[in-house]
């Protein structure tokens, strides 16, 4: 009897994830990637402790080490002021506290490790998928360029404009936040008189206003992240250009530390900020979603990368303790949902350690029930 065959569409972070997580579950994976080529695009990521531990079951986590930067504190500064309303240590106390530090680097960075440890036969690019349709035990997939498969089952890793997720529950549009985000990268060495060593973000004059900095490569660059309000749907993209002059206006007013790092910038990335609002099912027959697909968030908690992460160790244990495929898929939506969605709720409310204490009207403000989560050992109900 031959083994089942799984599907995979999107070789992104979460899709690879996953591949590599089921292959060392002993299930054959074949990943279907809409791009010709694997290319070196986006900017800086924050793998939080909560990530890196996925990331070294899957066994890439040395390999990340090598090019990442780990922080001292995460610290959160009033715009204006430039007071600090909150400090979490990291470093050397998240490896005490959480068994690994968070790892700062390039997301191209990961995502070649990602892509080296996947066998290069189990990756089929130009393969942007069409249709999906069960069809009694199986599930039929149509590609773009006419060509077809039947699978045992598929996993759409396919972000938050998913074709598996409309093929599943029909069409719907992610909704526009009205914020864009800008991405810049600089050299460490020009801008002087700061320390970087730390992760920090600046709180604005309202919600969808934040600077955010850390260093990257080592600490040799300076990744800077921002958003602003937009009044008008702009493009999402990971490579259109913004004006660096309209950021710098915006945000004129913070206090003078975070003026002297956008000044530092002679170029930034613009992308419109989209979120879908959370699904009542993830799992429709033998055929899942994963990742951005089923919870695309906010990027304020740093935990969209990180919770596609999770998703595939679950999905892979899940696969491991029930062997039947659609059993697992149920108990992996049973583990997964209720921690997704709260960190959903949680990135869109953006006050997640705004201030330093835990607090009635902020009960999510607690790193350690999102950094101390550990996909390998959580309970699978």
């Amino acid at each position: 009897m031959a083994a089942p065959v799984i599907a995979v569409v999107d070789a992104g972070i979460t899709g690879l994830a996953a591949a590599l997580a089921l292959r060392a579950a002993g299930i054959d994976i074949i990943v279907f990637e809409q791009a010709t080529a694997f290319k070196r695009i986006g900017a800086a990521i924050n793998l939080t402790p909560n990530a890196v531990k996925v990331l070294d079951g899957l066994g890439i986590g040395n390999d990340l080490r090598r090019s990442a930067h780990v922080p001292a504190y995460r610290i959160s500064r009033n715009w204006d002021t430039g007071e600090i309303t909150s400090k979490v240590e990291l470093g050397t106390a998240a490896l005490e506290r959480y068994g690994v530090t968070p790892l700062l680097l390039h997301r191209a960075d990961l995502l070649t490790a990602l892509e080296s440890a996947v066998p290069p036969g189990a990756i089929r690019f130009g393969k942007k998928l069409q249709h999906l349709e069960p069809q009694g035990d199986k599930v039929r997939l149509e590609f773009e360029d006419g060509t077809q498969l039947y699978a045992d089952g598929v996993i759409g890793a396919d972000g938050i404009h998913s074709i598996t997720r409309r093929e599943l529950f029909g069409p719907e549009t992610p909704l526009f936040t009205g914020m864009s985000a800008y991405r810049s990268l600089i050299a460490r060495d020009r801008i002087t008189g700061q320390d970087f060593d730390s992760f920090v973000k600046w709180w604005g004059p309202v919600p969808e206003c934040q600077l955010v900095t850390f260093l990257i490569n080592r600490g040799r660059e300076l990744f800077i992240f921002a958003t602003m309000p937009e009044t008008e749907h702009t493009r999402e993209s990971w490579s259109a250009a913004g004006e660096i002059e309209m950021l710098r206006t915006y945000f004129a007013g913070f206090h003078a530390d975070a003026r002297a790092v956008l000044d530092a910038c002679d170029s930034t990335l613009r992308t419109a900020l989209n979120e879908r609002p959370p699904l009542e099912h993830w799992s429709s027959g033998n055929a899942t979603l994963i990742g951005d697909a089923c919870h695309a968030m906010m990027p304020f908690m740093a935990q969209g990368a990180a919770m596609g992460l999770e998703d595939a160790a679950v999905l892979s244990r899940c696969v491991q303790a029930d062997k039947e495929w659609g059993t697992a898929l149920a108990r992996y939506e049973r583990v997964r949902k209720e921690r997704a969605h709260k960190i959903q709720l949680g990135s869109h409310q953006n006050q997640w350690l705004r201030q330093g204490a835990i607090s009635a009207d902020n009960p999510f403000n607690d790193p350690d029930w999102v950094y101390g989560y550990d996909a390998w050992t959580t309970d699978l109900l």
